[in-house]
């Protein structure tokens, strides 16, 4: 017995001493471990590679494509860059897109390749530099790189993810995939080919924009905020509407552009420093701090004045608009010269109505969205009318033409005959 004992005694003595070697081991691996990928991190972080950012002579580059804030300068300088510029991000921080918002995200060599080494620029925004891509399903899309000196940051990056992760319509541009990887954050869009709004109506190198072609992309800017305000639960402020956040595909059909800057609507209206762009923010909105879907509404009837005029908000545009509400005819003073003689006037003091009352002082009097959209669909639906009633009347008149013909021949066989009898 008492040999057993003793036995029992080493066995469990011998079993301890084991766990703690085991234990002993296990705890230096993991140390080792975390050791060793703290280093590898560190030489990641110092090999972080920069984009290069093509510019012009004056430290800007611009293309129709892109989306921009405060200027409009159009031309692509084909020269090589003058100058990189460093992309930031703080390289601790971790991928905070929620996995669910359903968009792809891609790895940064993917895109290094898709923009030819970020070299197919497109132009500069207030987000950071615009490259055209080719992705590997030869799907051509454009890529927003977010910029060292950019005013925007990680909360407008997460906020444009997560809301177009949710917003889907025919009149929002697609958000096709995002990276967040070495230190660079992307945002990769649809490729709109006809670029901003801006460009067409500022550019002027660009072709005209006829009078039917901008009631459609009035109505295109109607239906894609009427699907925000109304069709997006919860609904959304965009907070930053504007014709260079306007953009056009292949067909010059609008889509609306951009929503770093969008809220979403919780309890009606909301509290928030002053975000926006100049000449197109609600006044009320500056005096008081305090936005709605109205504020919304009034940076559009700036962009529907902007379709009549082609004049820029930074071009005294709320002065011209004052001085020509002064009489029933004002607005043919301030038209876009290269629309007079070739629009229905009619149906632009139509449309200068409705964005009179989309910039009215006192917000609750603004309409909503959706009697917007209503009045000016009615435009578009009477502009149609007539132009369907004038291309009947002229295959009519040609009908009677023809009809005339053949009687003129009928009757002169049948002289003939009667002749001959």
């Amino acid at each position: 017995m008492v040999k057993r004992s003793a036995l029992v005694i080493i066995g469990v003595s011998v079993g301890v001493a084991v766990g703690v070697v085991v234990a002993s081991l296990v705890f230096f691996a993991i140390r080792w471990f975390r050791k060793h990928a703290n280093l590898q991190q560190q030489a990641n972080e110092r090999s972080l590679s920069t984009v290069p950012i093509r510019t012009d002579d004056r430290g800007t580059s611009f293309d129709s494509r892109a989306s921009f804030s405060d200027s409009v300068t159009i031309k692509v300088i084909d020269h090589p860059a003058k100058t990189s510029q460093h992309l930031w991000w703080s390289h601790h921080s971790k991928d905070k897109i929620a996995p669910t918002s359903g968009i792809p995200r891609y790895p940064y060599k993917d895109i290094q390749k898709a923009t030819q080494n970020f070299t197919t620029i497109l132009g500069q925004g207030a987000f950071g530099p615009v490259y055209k891509a080719k992705m590997p399903s030869g799907e051509m899309v454009a890529v927003k790189v977010l910029a060292s000196d950019s005013k925007q940051g990680e909360k407008e990056f997460q906020t444009e993810v997560s809301l177009l992760g949710r917003l889907h319509h025919r009149n929002l541009v697609n958000l096709v995939g995002y990276s967040v990887d070495k230190g660079a954050h992307m945002l990769i869009y649809e490729f709109m080919s006809n670029g901003s709004l801006a460009t067409f109506l500022y550019d002027v190198e660009k072709r005209t924009l006829n009078w039917e072609e901008r009631l459609q992309i009035a109505l295109d800017i109607s239906h894609g905020l009427e699907y925000l305000h109304d069709g997006a639960v919860p609904a959304v402020i965009h907070r930053d509407l504007k014709s260079a956040n306007i953009l056009l595909d292949h067909l010059y059909r609008a889509k609306v552009a951009d929503f770093g800057l969008s809220k979403e609507v919780k309890f009606g209206r909301s509290n928030s420093g002053l975000k926006g762009t100049y000449g197109y923010i609600d006044p009320t909105y500056i005096s008081t701090n305090k936005f709605t879907a109205k504020s919304d509404i009034y940076s559009f009837g700036i962009i529907l004045f902007e379709l009549i005029t082609a004049i820029h908000p930074h071009q005294n545009l709320m002065e011209y608009i004052n001085l020509a509400a002064m009489s029933s005819d004002g607005i043919d003073e301030i038209l876009d010269k290269r629309l007079v003689g070739t629009c229905n006037l009619e149906e632009v003091h139509s449309l200068a109505r409705i964005a009179h009352r989309c910039l009215h002082n006192t917000p609750r009097k603004r309409p909503s969205i959706g009697e917007v959209m209503q009045a000016i669909s009615k435009i578009k639906q009477r502009h149609m009318g007539k132009k369907n009633v004038l291309s009947l009347t002229e295959d009519d008149f040609s009908s009677v033409v023809s009809r005339i013909e053949s009687q003129h021949v009928e009757m002169g066989r049948l002289t003939s005959i009667a002749e001959r009898a």
